[in-house]
């Protein structure tokens, strides 16, 4: 049985907590696949799970996301075959290695003009825009919606997303450089919020009647400011925690604030289902190839110096989408 270097961690903690061991990989059973990675992508996901905001149980490997080429698979796998090149976003954590046995139904085949770095960049991010476009609220051209961390990875292929459909985004950054950032890849416009009150500066920019949906990865510190930037009926998406849990609140606020509409989504569930999965995995190829979403590589990182890509993604100095070279 051949070995594979992979990133684990037994206990709950920073970046230092992770170790990169051997781990032995076998062959895949039914409905699995053996992939050999080419990179692997980084995610605040895998932050939350380290940190043990999203607790796994001990020890366990991380990442969610990678590209390579299938080795191997197993009895009743019929959409991929050993050679294929593949992409995928999926549970359990993992991804962090050279190579892995897996579920096959969320692996996906790669198109040949998509490279493995830009694959392994693109899924969890693309797939997570995917679902929050077309998914989770009803959204047409001319729409307006509130995006925050729009220079991240997930921020600049939405902004893309929206403005290859005609949705005005507005997204807010930490940095006038990330700002400039988000508005080169499509964001209508852009709010600085260490300079700018973002609920002010949306209220102007909408002539006082709010967005008609926010899309908030950051959690606890603009979740309040979040629901004042709805109009009427309008849709609170919260898709992440990057400044910590949102705490607990009277559900009431959200009558007193005009009837809006609240849901916490997770991209697990809605790429369960294999043939769903696939089918996102297709739109979101057809995007990158058409020209409409680049996927912006703003980092690389040897598996080995994983430890300093978790600071810099934990310190918010990274733009774009980050990757591991293996």
């Amino acid at each position: 049985m051949s070995t594979a270097r992979t990133v684990i961690f037994e206990a709950p903690g920073g970046p230092e907590v992770m170790k990169l061991v051997q781990r032995p990989v076998g062959d895949p059973g039914p409905g699995e696949v053996r992939i050999r990675h080419h990179a692997c992508g980084l995610n605040f996901i895998d932050i939350y799970q380290r940190s043990g905001v999203y607790p796994l149980p001990l020890p366990h490997a991380l990442g969610m996301e990678g590209a390579g080429i299938i080795e191997a698979v197993g009895e009743g796998v019929t959409h991929l075959g050993a050679g294929d090149r593949v992409a995928y976003a999926a549970a359990p954590p993992g991804a962090y290695c050279d190579a892995r046995v897996m579920k096959a139904a969320q692996v996906c085949r790669l198109p040949d003009s998509i490279d493995f770095r830009t694959g392994a960049a693109m899924m969890l991010q693309g797939l997570t825009v995917e679902y929050l476009f077309h998914r989770t609220v009803p959204l047409k051209a001319g729409d307006t919606v509130l995006f925050h961390a729009a220079a991240g990875g997930v921020g600049l292929i939405a902004c893309q997303w929206a403005r290859a459909l005609g949705i005005r985004l507005i997204g807010t950054a930490g940095t006038d450089e990330k700002c400039a950032l988000a508005r080169e890849y499509g964001a209508a416009e852009v709010i600085n919020y260490e300079r700018e009150d973002f609920v002010a500066r949306v209220r102007d920019l909408t002539d006082g009647r709010g967005v008609d949906a926010v899309m908030d990865s950051i959690g606890k510190a603009t979740f309040e400011g979040s629901l004042d930037c709805l109009r009427p009926v309008g849709m609170m998406i919260s898709f992440g925690n990057a400044s910590g849990k949102v705490p607990p609140f009277d559900l009431g606020i959200l009558g007193a604030k005009g009837c809006l509409q609240l849901t916490r989504p997770t991209l697990f569930m809605h790429i369960a289902q294999q043939e769903k999965c696939q089918s996102m995995a297709a739109h979101l190829f057809e995007m990158v190839e058409s020209g409409k979403v680049s996927i912006r590589i703003g980092q690389e990182f040897a598996l080995e110096d994983v430890a300093e890509a978790h600071r810099q993604m934990e310190a918010r100095t990274t733009t774009g989408s980050s990757v591991l070279t293996v």
